[in-house]
């Protein structure tokens, strides 16, 4: 399943799959995991869509063992359940018009006005700081005028998340693998649009895993980007599996990187686990990026 197609049916609060005798139900007796010990310089999160096969309530409880304190890319309805086990949701969906379909699209900016206007003030009301957004593929639009359209559409909900104490933050995502067309596709575009708006509640979600895939350069462009980006995730290149030593980026480094910047948001992993069990993936993951 892709992550488009997992993100729709998990903001709706619809369970991807369930397992049968899933390799993930002993986890929370193994000695290892238990005894898992973070440093404390990184907020660890997870994408929920990664782990879709887990039943929510069994996922959160191995996230809270491994030490996150986050959840990403849940829908309103399933904040309350990350809280209630004591974590947040540190990157809530946002729209219901995917990613092909965003702000570069001036046709649906009293749409997207409506939805966003509804979804702040209640993310605000449960401490949800963070609501991902989505500029849209080009569709023949320039860069130029992607950047304009994206900028007027975003310019009164940004104003709306500041008055809320809420973050708008457009995904940075490759097109030339996951999501062929898509707008903003590298950095220094994202970060255009951040100095247009000049707002300090519309940020940028740098993914690693596809700004390798389009820009390559991941340290220098996150120390030379990093005032424009409030969240990471990650995931393996190529493939976007595990981000061990099966793939070509040095997790250790970049985290070392992103610590340096002064950063204090979250890093969520965001890779498809092929591990028999995800939830020791997971662990791993986070314990790569425990600098």
């Amino acid at each position: 399943m892709k992550r488009k197609e997992a993100l729709s049916l998990l903001g709706a609060g619809v369970a991807v799959s369930t397992l049968g005798a899933p390799a993930w139900a002993n986890f929370l007796t193994t000695k290892n995991i238990d005894n898992m010990k973070l440093k404390g310089n990184i907020n660890h999160s997870a994408c929920r869509w990664c782990y879709g096969k887990i039943p929510m309530e069994q996922f959160l409880e191995g996230a809270k063992a491994i030490g996150l304190k986050g959840i990403d890319l849940l829908g309103p309805g399933e904040w309350k359940l990350a809280l209630d086990k004591g974590m947040t949701c540190s990157m809530s969906t946002g729209d219901k018009f995917g990613i092909e379909n965003g702000f570069n699209d001036p046709s649906l900016h009293q749409a997207l006005y409506d939805n966003y206007a509804s979804l702040i003030p209640k993310a605000a009301d449960m401490g949800i700081k963070n609501i991902i957004c989505f500029s849209g593929n080009r569709n023949g639009l320039s860069e130029a005028q992607g950047l304009e359209n994206c900028a007027k559409g975003l310019e009164p909900l940004a104003k709306l998340a500041q008055q809320h104490g809420v973050y708008l933050v457009m995904e940075l995502l490759n097109s030339k693998v996951n999501h062929p067309d898509y707008q903003c596709d590298h950095t220094a575009w994202g970060a255009a649009l951040c100095e247009k708006l000049g707002s300090d509640h519309f940020k940028l979600l740098y993914d690693i895993y596809h700004m390798q895939i389009m820009e390559g350069d991941v340290i220098a462009t996150i120390r030379k980007y990093h005032p424009y980006i409030n969240h990471y995730h990650t995931g393996g290149v190529p493939g976007r599996n595990e981000i061990n030593e099966t793939q070509e980026l040095y997790y250790p480094a970049i985290m070392k990187a992103i610590l340096e910047t002064g950063f204090d948001g979250f890093v969520a992993q965001e890779f498809v686990p092929t591990w028999s069990n995800p939830l020791e993936a997971l662990a791993k993951g986070v314990e790569i990026c425990d600098v």
